[in-house]
């Protein structure tokens, strides 16, 4: 029975289906609105250039790093504290926080205040994910696991496409500001349903587990060798995803001379319903081709092919001579590059123990972000700034320089998949006496 004291489920009672399935929705709703508020700044990234001047390294920075540095080491205190108190608690607190500065950006009038606003977003969505994790392994069984993580991971998409066509079309009728006040507000109203009807569970196997340090806990985790080769596959692929990610709206506003609105209402329906199918196929995918041949090796396999197949297909992207090509393409890279956010999830909740497992998704988290949203704009914005001075000192125009500049960074960072897809093939090497040690 439910416990209307403390919202928490007690040990030994059956969970039903039906609250599963809402547990999981709810936490997807949550994702979206931290995507929502993180993806906002890359589609206003234009007309904010064009009112400020910032350097596509400028806008790197704001997009990227400025956001992950905190994101990505308050990630493991937090986590720690969810692994011991309720995660629930700290869903809605990391809501309240992160909503509250989105709402913040709005009123940023420099660049130091723009970077303040992001690192405080980063502090407040900092202690989603990892709790989420946790919570959702609790509710769900190993062999179900994959597939529940990628509903959840379906809200990186969802909050991609509602932001670009919220952002967007607010933007352009309201201006860019009005745009972050409209998405931070109603994270406030999420905050209370979350701790109104989402239920602590009792954590598998109790709390009779010993409690390790957080150094020890993350030393072991980091010592498998499957952990350590898929967390670094991940970070790597995220990479170019955040690298290629951040600019693409720039990239048709100033390759295919498209309106921030067309970009936005485009880029929504193409990367958010491709990332959408991507992200639950590869979940779905791993988790069936797991059971049926007794093989958790494909948790690895998965993300490996879908991620190879990224790097032609980023270069074609990148060079694609018409908007119509170029997005039929871009469909394509963001369901293959969606196939391994599930998977990879799941593997890292198995491989740790349960009261092991926010500090599992945070390590993973602290990496990913690090290297993936935190050098990956930033990186690719100043191999773009690099391209645009060579170009422009052969003699091509600025805006033709702009453009063709940020086109072949994108091609570029594409290939950084390659490298990912090793770690992926390694780790799937060292993975079968790991998981049952």
């Amino acid at each position: 029975m439910l416990s209307r004291m403390d919202n928490s489920i007690s040990a030994g009672t059956a969970i039903d289906d039906g609250y599963r399935s809402y547990v999981i929705w709810l936490l997807f709703s949550v994702y979206v609105l931290n995507y929502v508020d993180r993806q906002m700044l890359s589609v206003l990234l234009q007309p904010i250039k064009q009112e400020y001047g910032f350097s596509d390294l400028q806008l790197g920075l704001l997009g990227g790093l400025a956001f992950a540095l905190l994101y990505s080491t308050l990630g493991i205190p937090i986590a720690r504290l969810a692994d011991r108190a309720s995660r629930v608690t700290i869903i809605v607190v990391s809501l309240l926080v992160w909503s509250t500065f989105t709402v913040l950006t709005g009123f940023a009038d420099s660049f130091l205040q723009f970077a303040v606003a992001r690192v405080c977003v980063g502090v407040g969505e900092a202690g989603c994910s990892p709790a989420a994790y946790s919570l959702i392994s609790d509710y769900f069984p190993a062999a179900r696991r994959s597939t529940a993580l990628s509903i959840y991971a379906m809200g990186i998409y969802a909050g991609i496409l509602v932001g670009m066509l919220v952002g967007a079309s607010v933007a352009q009728a309201f201006g860019w500001r009005a745009a972050f006040w409209c998405v931070g507000l109603p994270g406030i109203a999420m905050a209370w349903l979350v701790k109104a009807t989402l239920h602590e569970p009792a954590r598998e196997g109790g709390k009779s587990a010993p409690q390790m340090s957080a150094v020890r806990v993350l030393s072991s985790l980091w010592a498998l060798a499957s952990f350590r080769h898929t967390t670094i596959a991940a970070a790597l692929h995220t990479f170019a995803a955040y690298g290629v990610g951040t600019f693409f709206p720039a990239f048709m506003q100033r390759t295919y001379h498209m309106t921030l609105a067309q970009v936005g209402g485009t880029l929504a329906l193409v990367t958010g319903l491709g990332g959408l199918c991507g992200t639950y196929a590869g979940g779905i995918i791993a988790d069936r081709l797991s059971k049926s041949r007794r093989d958790a090796r494909y948790q690895l396999w998965v993300p490996a092919l879908s991620t190879v197949v990224l790097c032609p297909l980023g270069l074609l992207l990148a060079l694609a001579p018409g908007t119509s090509i170029a997005l039929v393409l871009l469909v394509l890279v963001t369901a293959l590059g969606a196939m391994y956010l599930g998977p990879t999830f799941a593997l890292t909740q198995s491989l740790a123990a349960p009261s092991q497992r926010a500090l599992a998704g945070a390590l993973m988290l602290l990496v990913i972000n690090l290297v993936g949203l935190g050098l990956g704009p930033l990186l690719t914005g100043a191999i773009s700034d690099a391209l645009q001075r060579r170009l422009l000192a052969a003699g091509v125009d600025e805006l033709s320089a702009g453009a063709d500049g940020l086109r072949w960074a994108l091609g570029l960072v594409s290939f950084v998949n390659l490298w990912s897809t090793l770690h992926y093939l390694w780790g799937a090497r060292s993975l079968p006496p790991e998981l049952t040690r």
